[in-house]
């Protein structure tokens, strides 16, 4: 060993030492029940225990031994991280919000919002889940008054888990007609085809300029349409035959949300394959899944380089990055702009949903947390910028072939990948081969980040189980499947005519950048005020062997929580109504049903306050101060010193006004 390392060993020791020392003071954490109650439970003496007053239980008894599963390898947990941060979004979204809001131009926000609001809650998540070795709602054992946070990361990522399927199984629908000579929405020669289905547009604009049936699609996952009003397509009535296998063969769109209809028998069998793929994924454990996300993380990224090569290759190309990276400097002046920039971090980062911190609890105690958080956002920023390429080198040769301006077919969300680019693969040469590459790309580029948040929510479930309880002797194999086959009957809504009203429901409510923005506010608040970032620096410390840059306390206790608060006001104040394709706006009752889906993750967090504060007793900072002290578990033990250990215990002896609170170790 270096003498340089020698010396970093040590002062990460020295660190670790102090830590030690400033919680003998703190850690006084009575043992409770896993009820949630406050009762006394008493522990029995334990002969030569060392113990002054006789009362000392064995660790092993009272905290459990720790089984818990860790990654075969350093490296499946950054393709886990990859595979579920890395997603569609970076895909379909990025690109499209960079040409919106000023080219090149876009990328300053962008950056700026990636240092100060994505990569410190990034490494919150990770490094907790790391320190605490529990998912995404127990690890708030830290601050236990806040495990709401926990239950609102669960409910948000269930919602998410439910409906982010359906963009697989439509993605499955599309990929299966594509093997065959000739893609079925290139022509109007169909059953679902109308009398107005046309390929020549030209008789509705003489001077060929139109606007792309792409544009037609309402925007989903909180993305702006294009507006559509004035296009000379509107008094002609004409449809394109990608729009029509879109809307009269994939979704069989009806009238509104009260219009139900039937069910889709083959989108049935399409979201039953998608869920069947994403079971046998999870349902041995990260020891599995770890080797799984080898093949998702990786295999989309060598798709992206060969359509980049393909893409560059056509004519027009080069038009559609110009329009990509255009810098319009004005833009920085627009608030949106800046909006758009911090909500799509919080977006690609998947940052909110309890997943990372379940990923990081798999981890070492002593791995490099914090660097592994620098690399991943490289990582998925990366890939951010590298999509845009590949989109807009397309849509280029898309404008090129139709005569039109770039603006008429750039477009984001589902109207990317379900209308704008099966258009465009229908201009390039081999159709199939590049519609067949394109759906296996989205198939197993939204496959990863689904299975890894169904995966954040199993262990979450599983940690929140008592330990000697009757559903702890529950095998993961069975829980996985309860979770699995839950969500499908849910999805069973959107596989009908009036399913795509539902997902849209979902996908602006459930998991919109409003929940994950009070989300992301909340753990900073709690790590930084409530537990204290000096402190979490310090346990950071101890399982890394350094602190971290001071950027990141800063971060925590005063940026970060500013960004949030204040694009969340935004979001409020400017609230629009949900509207469907530019001309259907829900009915009350459906943006009530919208609204129910984002509180009941919102509340979570004042509700579960206000529950342990009137569950127990005392006055109020008595309340306070035993509810915000951390519920350590038996790993911990590790490196708090033997005085510490005894504290963590209970005391038979101890007053009786001493209050209890609830621990799920």
């Amino acid at each position: 060993m270096t003498p340089e390392l020698r010396d970093h060993d040590q002062k990460g020791e020295e660190m670790c030492q102090e830590d030690r020392e400033s919680k003998e003071g703190e850690a006084e954490c009575p043992l409770v029940g896993t009820d949630g109650g406050c009762h006394t439970e008493v522990c029995e003496p334990s002969p030569g225990s060392g113990s002054t007053d006789g009362c000392v239980c064995d660790p092993r008894a009272v905290l459990g031994h720790s089984d818990r599963q860790t990654w075969s390898s350093q490296m499946d947990f950054i393709m886990s991280c990859v595979g579920f941060a890395v997603g569609l979004g970076n895909v379909w979204r990025f690109p499209y919000l960079c040409y919106k809001n000023g080219g090149g131009v876009f990328l300053i926000p962008y950056v700026l919002m990636v240092f100060i609001g994505g990569i410190p809650v990034f490494f919150l998540e990770i490094a907790l889940g790391q320190f605490m070795k529990q998912g995404g709602v127990s690890a708030w054992n830290i601050a236990p008054l806040f495990k709401g946070l926990g239950l609102a990361s669960m409910v948000i990522v269930f919602f998410c888990n439910t409906y982010y399927i359906m963009i697989l199984a439509w993605g499955l629908y599309f990929l299966v007609h594509s093997f065959t000579f000739h893609l079925p929405w290139a022509s109007c020669s169909h059953e679902w085809n109308t009398p107005n289905c046309t390929l020549d547009f030209s008789r509705a604009c003489s001077n060929h300029t139109f606007l792309t049936s792409s544009a037609a699609l309402s925007s989903l996952l909180n993305i702006s349409s294009l507006n559509t009003s004035g296009s000379c397509l509107e008094p002609e009535g004409m449809r394109s035959p990608v729009m029509e296998f879109w809307e009269r063969k994939v979704l069989r769109l009806s009238g509104g949300l009260d219009e139900v209809g039937d069910i889709n028998s083959h989108m049935v069998l399409c979201l039953l394959a998608t869920w069947v793929i994403v079971y046998f994924c999870i349902w041995k454990g990260v020891k599995f899944t770890g080797k799984v996300v080898y093949f998702t993380a990786l295999f989309p990224y060598l798709v992206l380089v060969v359509l980049f090569f393909h893409g560059v290759s056509l004519p027009g190309a080069v038009s559609g990055i110009v329009y990509y990276l255009k810098p319009d400097w004005s833009k920085l002046r627009d608030a949106q702009v800046w909006i758009d920039a911090a909500t799509q971090i919080f977006y690609s980062y998947a940052i909110g949903l309890g997943a990372l911190t379940a990923l990081g609890s798999y981890n070492r105690f002593n791995n490099n947390c914090y660097q592994d958080a620098f690399v991943l956002a490289l990582i998925n920023s990366g890939t951010s910028v590298f999509a845009g390429f590949v989109v807009f080198s397309v849509l280029g040769f898309m404008a090129a072939e139709q005569g039109v301006d770039i603006s008429k077919v750039a477009e984001s969300g589902p109207g990317l990948a379900f209308i704008a680019y099966p258009k465009a693969v229908t201009l390039m040469p081999v159709p199939p081969l590049w519609a067949v590459l394109f759906f296996v790309m989205l198939l197993v580029l939204g496959l990863d980040s689904q299975f890894v948040g169904v995966e954040g929510f199993v262990t979450g479930l599983l940690d929140m189980l008592p330990r000697k309880s009757y559903f702890s002797s529950v095998r993961r194999e069975v829980v996985v499947a309860v979770c699995c086959i839950t969500c499908f009957f849910i999805d069973l809504s959107m596989v009908t005519e009036g399913g795509m009203y539902v997902f849209q429901l979902f996908d602006y409510y459930s998991a919109s950048g409003i929940t994950l923005l009070w989300q992301a506010f909340w753990e900073c608040v709690v790590v930084a005020w409530v537990y204290g970032a000096d402190r979490f620096m310090d346990d950071v410390a101890c399982m890394i062997g350094y602190r971290p840059q001071p950027y990141m306390k800063w971060c925590w206790s005063y940026i970060t929580p500013l960004v949030c608060m204040g694009v969340f006001l935004f979001h409020i104040v400017n609230y629009k109504r949900l509207v469907y394709n530019g001309v259907y706006m829900y009915p009350w009752w459906g943006e009530m049903l919208g609204w129910a889906l984002a509180l009941s993750s919102i509340l979570c967090i004042p509700l579960t306050i206000l529950y342990k504060l009137l569950h127990c007793k005392g006055s109020l900072i008595e309340r306070w101060q035993h509810l915000t002290t951390p519920i350590w578990g038996r790993h911990h033990l590790e490196f708090l010193s033997h005085e510490t250990e005894v504290k963590l215990l209970h005391n038979k002896e101890a007053s009786k006004n001493t209050l209890l609170f609830e621990s799920v170790i």
